[in-house]
């Protein structure tokens, strides 16, 4: 069985208002409280889970794919809060809302400034032929000609099976 991620830890000032807020926003089961964690489940077998913390927060990204009408139930309750929202990361798009890869996408802030972002198709899934390709897969990456795969993987190890120094003198190889 390959590995599942089964939680990770979301920084909060207030992690009942924060979890409240996510459970509330994305139409889930309200959290629930387990030690200092706030639980909010958001998958068959995966949560986020929200500790207080009193340090300086760093924003993370967390996108959530759903299904078209799921997207529509979601972003009235965005609107419904006068929440802002924008079409992308670097929130350079307020009020609008993406088509990349054919589907559609938004991100807004939760309570402690992370980034969230719903969306209905998962980036890159419509490659090159979208009508609205994601703006970070705009090519198919092809072999070079002339070189095959382990010749592109020998170049890019430096020449293959070769060792460096680390520390004083370092990025020389050792025993050329």
């Amino acid at each position: 069985m390959p590995a599942k991620l089964n939680h990770t830890i979301v920084a909060a000032r207030d992690k009942r208002k924060s979890a409240l807020f996510l459970s509330e926003i994305l139409g889930l089961d309200p959290p629930q409280l387990l030690g200092p964690f706030a639980l909010v489940t958001v998958g068959e077998d995966l949560t986020l889970d929200f500790i207080e913390t009193g340090g300086e927060i760093t924003s993370q990204h967390y996108a959530f794919l759903v299904n078209e009408s799921e997207f529509d139930e979601i972003f009235a309750r965005l609107k419904a809060r006068y929440l802002d929202y924008w079409a992308d990361p670097g929130h350079k798009k307020p009020g609008e809302i993406n088509r990349w890869d054919d589907g559609r996408g938004v991100y807004f802030d939760d309570p402690d400034g992370h980034s969230l972002e719903i969306l209905t198709r998962s980036y890159g899934s419509a490659g090159t032929s979208a009508d609205f390709p994601h703006p970070l897969v705009s090519e198919t990456i092809e072999a070079d000609s002339g070189r095959d795969v382990a010749e592109n993987e020998k170049t890019k190890t430096g020449g293959g099976g070769l060792c460096y120094r680390e520390g004083p003198g370092g990025g020389q190889p050792i025993g050329s």
